[in-house]
């Protein structure tokens, strides 16, 4: 009998299938294609669910990683005898190696993978049932998801139920793993929705800020203080936009608001002061257009009495009322040209006024926060930071480190090359200070030759390793003054904040280091 061709055997199988009306799942239609063909069809090989424990199985150590790599090569050549040589070098292995943790692509895979099921002993060793998630991991996850709440628009109510639904499943005792992979995937799939709408929002609440900020500088073109702060707000929001810079635009803002109510006061000012000025004017004008009206129309009436005079007896009284008239003409001119001069010379002094003003207003405005001499912080710019940089540690329960330095024999330094050389000294130091600390480490100065540095994210053993690393590069950094090089050393306390006190207490306490670092033998940093 001749051979007959797979697509005839098909569409027989497909005939017997709808015959005995069974579903046409494969398993039915390679066993009827079976029964047809007279013959047993080999098993498809599954590389999808091989390839996907290959994704969860461990391949840290050296031995690890050999076996994975045998194993992914057999499952590329679909080498089911190299496959088996890879599972049992895995068994000969034991349980003592680490499991790797899931990655983006096995996400997606079953928790309750073979791989997972491979590894009995590593749940019994830390008391969890297998399928169950451990205490431990299960707390972890709970709190990651209640901080991510946390961060989230209140206007979805759908991802926070179902945050708040994970959060209560994970706290249960002994919580199902197949179950989490459930819940985890629904929240994660709403989560992303809710994180593309955070940061639209964010993008577009950014934008508006720079429209705002680029009208300031727009109607600010005569302003150059207010020009440039509207500058350095633009870059202050740009990306990425971390809450230090948002702290930074808060400040900068309030300056901006504070030179923009200074500047309407004094245009209203001077819209009032120009109103009178006109209005003296236009008043002055109008005496002198009435003065100048009734001369003319009594020149007119003279001059008709001349023409109709006969004698010269007639002409003499006449006269007298002209010269009497020219004489109170050029009198009212010269009263009124005084006025006016006086009046000029007011506005005058008005306008120097208002520039010594502004002058000033942008001299206050430009130190308002900060040293002439050194550019540093001065106290009140101090006390806006350290407060800032408080509630930031306290909100992330970070450390914060206060450093107080004061510079050695700077007394005798002013005392044999001057107080100007001094200065010169405090200004070289500062600069250092700034090349060579981070750039979210804040230098205020603190008094005379005193500094104070603020120390983000730093415990005591780090700021005082810091401040040592600033003195060493102080002995390399020579302050130079007429020809002669000036080593400039300084003695220094660092303490740590704690919650439970203000500024002013820290900075009392790295005082106190500070007095102990000058008493044994100051070019120290002691910790208080």
């Amino acid at each position: 009998m001749a051979e007959r061709l797979p697509s005839d055997i098909a569409r027989d199988t497909l005939k017997q299938l709808a015959q005995q009306r069974l579903p046409p799942t494969p398993e039915h239609f390679r066993q009827i294609y079976d029964e047809i063909a007279g013959c047993t069809s080999p098993t498809p090989f599954p590389e999808l669910p091989l390839r996907q424990i290959l994704r969860v199985i461990p391949g840290q150590t050296a031995a690890q990683k050999r076996l994975l790599e045998q194993f992914e090569a057999a499952v590329g050549q679909k080498d089911w005898s190299a496959l088996q040589a890879v599972l049992v070098g895995y068994a000969k292995l034991g349980g003592s190696a680490p499991v790797a943790s899931l990655d983006a692509g096995a996400a997606a895979a079953p928790l309750a993978s073979p791989a997972a099921a491979a590894a009995p002993s590593a749940s019994a060793a830390a008391g969890t049932r297998p399928g169950v998630v451990p205490k431990e991991l299960a707390e972890q996850m709970a709190r990651l998801i209640e901080h991510t709440l946390h961060g989230l628009s209140s206007d979805d109510a759908r991802v926070h139920l179902l945050g708040e639904q994970l959060v209560h499943f994970l706290r249960q005792p002994e919580p199902a793993a197949s179950t989490l992979q459930l819940m985890l995937g629904n929240f994660t799939f709403r989560l992303s929705f809710a994180a593309e709408d955070q940061a639209a929002i964010r993008a577009t609440l950014l934008e508006l800020l720079q429209l705002v900020f680029a009208n300031i500088t727009a109607l600010s073109i005569d302003d150059q203080w207010l020009h440039g702060q509207a500058e350095a707000l633009m870059a202050a929001t740009a990306q990425p936009l971390t809450l230090r810079r948002l702290d930074d635009v808060q400040r900068r803002l309030k300056d901006v608001i504070f030179k923009q109510t200074e500047a309407k006061g004094r245009m209203v000012e001077a819209q009032e002061q120009m109103k009178e000025m006109l209005a003296i004017f236009v008043e002055r004008l109008s005496a002198m257009t009435d003065a100048s009206s009734g001369y003319q129309s009594q020149m007119e009436r003279c001059a008709e009495q001349i023409a109709q005079a006969s004698r010269i007896e007639d002409i003499t009284p006449v006269l007298g009322e002209v010269v009497r008239a020219t004489r109170a003409m050029a009198l009212d001119t010269r009263l009124t040209h005084a006025e006016l001069t006086e009046l000029r010379e007011r506005t005058a002094q008005k306008q120097a006024e208002m520039a010594q003003l502004q002058q000033e207003l942008d001299k206050a405005s430009a130190q308002a926060r900060h040293d002439p001499l050194t550019g540093s912080l001065n106290r009140k710019g101090l006390d806006e930071v350290i407060e800032r940089e408080m509630a930031r540690a306290r909100r992330t329960e970070s450390p914060l480190c206060v450093a107080l330095l004061d510079v050695d024999n700077f007394k005798q330094l002013n005392d044999r090359l001057g107080h100007e050389t001094g200065d010169a000294a405090l200004v070289h130091l500062a600069q250092v200070v700034r090349t060579v600390m981070r750039p979210q480490d804040q230098l205020a100065r603190y008094g005379g030759e005193e500094f104070v540095l603020l120390l983000p994210d730093t415990t005591q053993e780090h700021g005082v390793e810091a401040m040592q690393r600033l003195q060493r590069e102080l002995t390399t950094r020579f302050f130079l003054r007429n020809d002669e090089r000036i080593l400039i050393t300084f003695s220094a306390g660092v303490a740590q904040w704690m919650p439970s006190e203000t500024a002013t207490e820290a900075i009392r306490r790295a005082d106190q280091g500070m007095y102990l670092a000058k008493r044994s033998g100051k070019n120290r940093v002691v910790g208080a």
